[in-house]
């Protein structure tokens, strides 16, 4: 198992949370292994054994996009265990997902997120100007938490305004910058060059915490979570994520090309960024409305 997720870690090149989440899984599967059947390797697990978890799981109420995603997990696994010769027989090849209804994404309405941005009072401190450039940067781009962590002093270009983002898989991609986002980044620049004496070399994390270290990912919800609550209530509208729901479905409701929002998005596929295509239904209803006789 230990081999496995170096794998993920090494090669395939996963977030530390992918990993997190992986490693919790198979620790779950094979704790149920050990009190259910005494099986202490879960590599020996077959089918039959899996197909178990698999179903009290679900007398479990558990969500079915939680079980399909450890089941995902179990199919990395072992598809790994076959390429590595752990095992001769592939157990997930007799496996089927339970069917899941497609959750559309959260979004944050246009008017109220950009009211909180151009109008929100943001604590005149490094701490404020950080938290500004965080929900601007989250937003502005349509990046991942983990790419926003991951950005350095030497991915973003003022001049050109870009920033370079490293996406899933080592991936990595040039987003815009729009003119208030770079007023924003260069503003918080001046204030962490003042609190740290430095803006930091060339490789350093962009974002830092209060005492300078690279920012953490619980950091950034608490951050988001504080904000977003200003202005909306709901639980869905409250995590960094979505703001990268609310940055897609703004542009393509603006009538941005969706294979565009997919490169900036970083999909690896078409079918990932077209979830977004049914928030502009009531656009096209409208034109229907307006343009066709019968309507």
């Amino acid at each position: 198992m230990e081999a496995f997720l170096d794998y993920l870690r090494f090669e395939r090149r996963y977030s530390p949370h992918t990993v997190l989440s992986y490693q919790t899984d198979l620790r779950q599967f094979q704790d149920y292994l050990l009190h259910t059947y005494e099986v202490t390797d879960a590599a020996a697990a077959d089918h039959t054994l899996i197909r178990s978890w698999i179903v009290t799981l679900m007398e479990q109420q558990r969500d079915p996009r939680t079980v399909n995603r450890k089941i995902a997990c179990l199919r990395s696994y072992y598809k790994f265990l076959l390429r590595t010769g752990s095992i001769g027989r592939n157990p997930m090849l007799r496996i089927t997902p339970p069917k899941t209804s497609k959750k559309l994404p959260d979004f944050v309405p246009e008017e109220p997120l950009n009211q909180l941005l151009n109008s929100f009072q943001f604590d005149d401190s490094f701490a404020g100007v950080r938290d500004q450039l965080m929900l601007e940067m989250l937003y502005g781009t349509g990046i991942r938490l983990s790419e926003l962590i991951g950005i350095g002093h030497d991915d973003v270009s003022v001049a050109a305004r870009t920033v370079r983002v490293t996406g899933k898989g080592n991936k990595q991609r040039i987003v815009p910058l729009n003119p208030s986002l770079i007023n924003v980044i260069e503003n918080y620049m001046v204030r962490k060059t003042n609190e740290f004496g430095t803006a930091g070399n060339a490789a350093a994390p962009l974002l830092v915490t209060d005492k300078g270290k690279p920012l953490y990912p619980q950091l950034v919800y608490r951050t988001v979570k504080h904000y977003l609550g200003q202005i909306t209530s709901a639980p869905g509208q409250q995590h960094p994520h979505v703001l990268r729901h609310s940055f897609a479905t703004h542009l393509l409701g603006k009538g941005a090309d969706l294979n565009a929002i997919k490169e900036l998005l970083g999909h690896a596929n078409l079918a990932a960024t077209q979830v977004y295509t049914h928030l502009s239904i009531d656009k096209l209803k409208a034109v229907f409305e307006k343009a066709h006789p019968k309507a």
